[in-house]
């Protein structure tokens, strides 16, 4: 409890706890509130702090106490909030426009919300494959790995599964027809912790050894395992590596898709907002809207 808290005297104390609720239910603004609701919490210089001024920040509580402790925290803040900015105040450069600054400031959110709004409306978020792919044959150079990666599937069964000769039996028949490969992801989505079942994702090998038992692989001799199960005291594994590409090797399209996708709306939404810029211009440039007065 704060010293300033400990200093608050019994009438006070009842004052409060009697009108919380009251004030924060009951009065709307400053201007609103009765009176004798409108107590002074504290001072700082000419600033002053209600108690309506804290409307809607202390809800109302069976305990008393709590929403004492509440009161006297946010009054706290508010005394050193205002000490910093008296400060700041009294040191600010007087180089410093801040009339301009809040201008630009200003200019700048109504700028930001009013692009937002036509991006949302106007801009085409749909990438076909063929746009995806010739983004790639001309950018791959820009991403090479930092790391191993893998295309693989991969089982993490709890020992608490009862009869683990469904998985073995499933996942020895994966690739025979699309049915046994179904019955194998519908056991996994039912009793692995962990499973990875798509052919086309990639994944780091690094990331795919910390569910496995340590030293079980590494990215210098994933490519030596290819598909094997073992077991641990807690869990049954089941990992085929379909391929790997090494440190250094240039990405696949699959890898990098998120980030190629993040590239090309990029792109779209600056040249949407620059041929709306020179719609603009041309607009009311033909309305006698522009005067430009250099040569």
């Amino acid at each position: 409890m704060s010293r300033h808290l400990m200093r608050l005297n019994k009438s006070y104390f009842l004052f409060l706890t009697l009108t919380l609720g009251l004030v924060f239910s009951n009065c709307g603004t400053k201007e609103e509130a009765p009176v004798e609701n409108n107590q002074k919490l504290a001072k700082v210089f000419n600033k002053v702090l209600y108690l309506s001024d804290l409307e809607g920040m202390i809800q109302s509580s069976d305990n008393p106490q709590d929403s004492l402790l509440r009161l006297n925290a946010l009054v706290e803040k508010w005394v050193r909030d205002n000490l910093l900015m008296h400060e700041a105040e009294r040191n600010i450069s007087k180089n410093l426009n801040i009339d301009q600054l809040v201008r630009d400031y200003r200019a700048s959110l109504i700028r930001h919300s009013y692009e937002k709004r036509m991006v949302e409306v106007s801009l085409d978020t749909i990438i076909s494959q063929q746009e995806l792919l010739t983004y790639y044959e001309t950018n791959k150079e820009q991403y090479q790995l930092t790391n191993t990666i893998m295309r693989c599937h991969f089982l993490k069964v709890p020992k608490s599964i009862a009869d683990i000769g469904d998985a073995k039996k499933l996942w020895k028949n994966k690739g025979a027809s699309d049915n046994d490969y179904k019955a194998l992801l519908e056991y996994a989505s039912q009793f692995a912790e962990v499973y990875m079942l798509e052919d086309s994702l990639w994944y780091k090998v690094d990331n795919i050894a910390l569910q496995l038992p340590k030293n079980t692989i590494s990215p210098s001799k994933v490519k030596s395992e290819k598909k094997f199960s073992l077991d641990d005291d807690n869990y049954h594994y089941f990992l085929e590596v379909l391929e790997t590409i090494g440190a250094k090797k240039v990405a696949p399209l699959e890898y990098i898709r998120d980030q190629a996708t993040k590239v090309i709306l990029h792109k779209r939404k600056f040249k949407l907002l620059e041929e709306k810029k020179e719609e603009f211009y041309e607009r009311e440039t033909q309305r006698n809207n522009v005067e430009i007065f250099i040569n």
